[in-house]
Parts: structure tokens; sequence; C-alpha cells
């Protein structure tokens, strides 16, 4: 399992929710999960990102690659903070769920983190109902902590403190 980075004309063509023009550019096959109407909201704001902030691509939501192609997503909000905060996402589709696919993904995330200077601290944004989610993330060194008021709330933040 791999996370597999997209360039930006990826994000640009899933926020039109085009999968045709976001896999003529992708590096992998892309699947029509990758089109829910759920997700077009996060990739429209990964397309905004990009056209303000190019760098902000190496940092975005990629691909999560199985052996037998691509299981969902996984990636960051964003590059890190003035903090260094860097805010990891991910979802597996359902049809490859309760495989390890998350906690391989979230894994992979976190070596990243702790690989770059610039950040400090991981955190995990999870909706009090995603019981399995909080669970991955307590069991891969994440604590619950008192989070700054988000939008859409209501939320459970996790951190994990990398330096």
């Amino acid at each position: 399992m791999r996370v597999v980075p997209l360039p930006p004309d990826t994000y640009h063509a899933l926020a039109a929710g085009d999968l045709a023009a976001a896999n003529r550019v992708a590096p992998v096959e892309l699947t029509p999960y990758f089109v829910n109407p759920r997700w077009l909201p996060g990739w429209g704001r990964a397309s905004t990102r990009v056209r303000a902030e190019p760098r902000a691509a190496d940092w975005l939501a990629g691909a999560v690659a199985g052996p037998d192609g691509v299981v969902g997503r996984a990636g960051y909000h964003g590059p890190p903070d003035e903090q260094g905060v860097v805010e990891v996402t991910y979802e597996i589709e359902p049809a490859w769920r309760r495989r390890g696919f998350a906690r391989a993904a979230l894994a992979e995330l976190v070596a990243r983190a702790v690989r770059e200077p610039e950040v400090r601290v991981v955190r995990a944004v999870i909706r009090p109902h995603n019981t399995v989610s909080q669970r991955l993330v307590a069991t891969s060194g994440f604590t619950e902590v008192d989070g700054p008021p988000l939008p859409d709330g209501p939320w459970l933040v996790f951190e994990r403190v990398v330096r």
C-alpha cells in the first residue's frame, strides 16, 4: 500500500466532478468513488488551494493504492501551519474497509510528518460518531485534545506530537 500524490490538474478535474478528465492526468486509475458527492467540496477546496499556492499540492490528499488498485484517499488538508501542525485526512472506500488500508495510510502520513522538519504536530479531526476512526488514531499514538472551535461541528480533535 502507498499514498500516491496527485498533480494539481487532478484536483481541478475532481472538483468539477469529471472523473474521466481526472484519470487522464492522475498517476493511477481513480475510481468512481473519487467523484462521490461527499468528496466534491474537499476537491473544490484542494483545487482552490493549489491555484493559490502550487506547493500545497505536495501536501494534499492523494490516492491510496492497494495491491489491486486504488482503495481510497489520504493525505493532509494542506502544508504545515505557522505552528507546524498538519491535519490528516483519509477515507477508504466501503468495499475495502477493515483490511488495514486506513491504518497503513495513516502510518505513512505520520512517517512523512516525522521526516519533515517543519512539522511538529499531526492532527486528526473526527466526528464523534466515527468510533472506528477514533480507535485507529488512538492506537496510532494520537491523544484527544481540546482543539479550537471548528466549523460544521461537533468534532473531536486528536494530536500526535512528532517533535
